[in-house]
């Protein structure tokens, strides 16, 4: 028996004004595409803002539905439009921000599972990490260098 110890980094900023230009401004995206987001049901908003490698921006969030499991989350709305009008196109960062009408969402939220077993078939498809950023509503920004430190022990195709 031997024992794994599995270690994460990511930076903490303490507001979307603290971050750089770039980072900034994709975050803002992803604060539009959230304020466009369809959550009747949950009330609770995500925007995602996917920055290409050549430039452009495509954004997505939450499409929710009466009949749940037919909903989506933002982040695969937004990958999965990448992919599909620009399939040879690296993703360089996704920004994430969520924020709820009963309550300010004052903390940094990250992708659910399937959000990042899917974020990370496009990872490991460009063969080159992407930076995540994370925020709520309000308050800290938290980047990741890859989508690998959010999933650990991850399944991915060479186990097929």
């Amino acid at each position: 028996m031997r024992k794994i110890e599995i270690k994460t980094s990511a930076t903490c900023y303490d507001s979307i004004d603290a971050l750089e230009k770039e980072d900034a401004f994709l975050m803002n995206k992803a604060i539009e595409a959230r304020a466009k987001a369809y959550a009747p049901y949950s009330n609770f908003s995500v925007g995602a803002a996917l920055l290409l490698e050549n430039g452009a921006i495509v954004l997505g969030n939450n499409q929710e539905n009466a009949a749940y499991p037919s909903g989506m989350c933002a982040e695969r709305v937004a990958i999965w439009k990448a992919a599909s009008e620009y399939p040879t196109m690296k993703v360089l960062k996704l920004a994430i921000t969520a924020s709820a009408a009963n309550t300010t969402v004052a903390k940094p939220v990250g992708p659910c599972g399937a959000c990042r077993q899917s974020l990370l078939e496009y990872e490991i498809k460009q063969a080159t990490p992407f930076k995540m950023l994370l925020m709520g509503e309000v308050g800290e920004v938290i980047i990741t260098d890859s989508l690998v430190s959010l999933l650990p022990f991850s399944f991915d195709n060479t186990y097929l």
